[in-house]
């Protein structure tokens, strides 16, 4: 279980140096290490995909200074892109002591069958509404073990859809406990289906879990004390930058793209399904009716900055590739996450630190400066640089403002 997650100079150290600190305060093993630096083997991504031929490798970080709902924790986050871990870990210390606080929903998930070709829609409608009790017993006969665990199907119900013709959607609300859920909600109304036509007296087309979660959310709030961010300029500065995103979709959509590169990363290195989430969260900015901000920001009664997110969040810690994949493992071991919601709620808070870093960068020194002197490493590494030496060489880059490969191979007198 995590120790600390205020690693000082942890950037600083060489990479082996990182992995060891990570055995003092995580309780991380060599065996755990050992699995990480091994990856997914050939062998196991041949099982989960069709015609495999490699693996794909994402640089693996981890984020600092976390503290959420009173708990020290390091985040493990797979990202490609520069400045993502480093304003993570900025934005984490900055909101201490206190750090953030996150809440989440039961972890119910959707189920739908569409009818078509219905007799009469209104009159399908009231039969399986009539019937509610006894199909959530019959449905919870296709749901495995979630009963047993407490979960299972929790609700159904029906509605009239117009969509160019009458259509009877059927909804079953199934509580997937620590998984993801998603084969299990496919079993259940897969499983429903001759049971809904025979009811509703139609056909059934699709028959498919939603991505819109609108039950499973997670919350995640953080107050920042006006002095420790740059003043009431930057407090200023970052709800009028809200402002912009809240009424603007064009600006919303970066704003929230920030949000998701943290988000993004952890659901990654958990193994989790990115591309629902990702579905989830865009779809719910604009559940209004019109494209938005998924956070909020503004200023409390003592002129502090305090900030929200809240969007769906389908992420497991049982089942699928977050069960084999040996990488995601060790991120949640290394989280010392137990269950579902809390994965949701580090990942909201994730999010939200995320998305205060993007911010303050672009009302202060914009967000160039810092993103360009990490991806100054990438720039040496591509001119042929390599350890110490392109450490050195990035840092002249940096220094010059000048992020050209030419100018790194001239560095490096090739």
């Amino acid at each position: 279980m995590t120790m600390g997650s205020q690693l000082k100079g942890f950037y600083k150290r060489e990479l082996e140096e990182r992995r060891k600190l990570l055995k003092e305060v995580a309780g991380v093993s060599d065996e755990d290490l050992k699995a990480l630096a091994d990856g997914l083997t050939l062998e196991s991504a041949n099982l989960m995909v069709e015609n495999a031929i490699g693996t794909m490798q994402i640089p693996l970080g981890v984020a600092t200074n976390f503290k959420i709902n009173g708990k020290e924790i390091l985040i493990p986050m797979a990202t490609e892109e520069a400045s993502v871990i480093a304003a993570a870990s900025y934005a984490a210390k900055l909101a201490l002591p206190a750090g953030f606080t996150a809440t989440s929903t039961r972890p119910v998930m959707r189920g739908q069958i569409q009818l078509v070709d219905v007799e009469d829609a209104a009159t399908g409608k009231a039969r399986i509404e009539a019937e509610k009790d006894r199909l959530i017993v019959e449905a919870n006969k296709h749901a495995g073990l979630l009963p047993a665990l407490g979960g299972g199907v929790v609700g159904i119900e029906a509605r009239i859809l117009h969509a160019g013709e009458e259509m009877l959607i059927v909804e079953f609300f199934i509580d997937c406990r620590d998984a993801m859920g998603a084969n299990t909600i496919d079993t259940v109304v897969e499983g429903m289906t001759a049971e809904i036509e025979a009811l509703a007296k139609g056909r059934a087309l699709l028959r498919i879990l939603s991505n819109l979660a609108t039950e499973r959310l997670a919350k995640a709030a953080v107050t920042y004390d006006k002095e420790s961010i740059g003043g009431e300029g930057v407090v200023d500065g970052i709800v009028r930058a809200y402002k912009f995103a809240a009424a603007d979709p064009y600006r919303a959509a970066t704003n929230n793209k920030g949000i998701m590169n943290g988000i993004t990363a952890l659901v990654l290195a958990t193994a989790n399904d990115t591309r629902a989430v990702e579905a989830g969260a865009h779809a719910y900015a604009a559940i209004g009716g019109r494209y938005t901000s998924l956070s909020k920001w503004s200023r409390d009664s003592n002129g502090n900055l305090h900030g929200e997110l809240e969007l769906p969040m389908a992420v497991g810690t049982v089942g699928g590739a977050t069960k084999t994949h040996p990488t995601a493992q060790f991120a949640l071991k290394l989280m010392g996450i137990k269950s579902a919601r809390e994965l949701a709620e580090v990942t909201a808070a994730l999010g939200l630190a995320q998305n205060f870093a993007a911010l303050r960068a672009l009302v202060t020194e914009g967000i160039q400066k810092g993103h360009m002197k990490l991806h100054a490493r990438n720039v040496a590494a591509m001119a042929g640089a390599t350890g110490v030496e392109a450490e050195r060489v990035a840092e002249i880059l940096a220094r010059e403002g000048n992020f050209s490969v030419a100018r790194a191979k001239e560095l490096l007198g090739r």
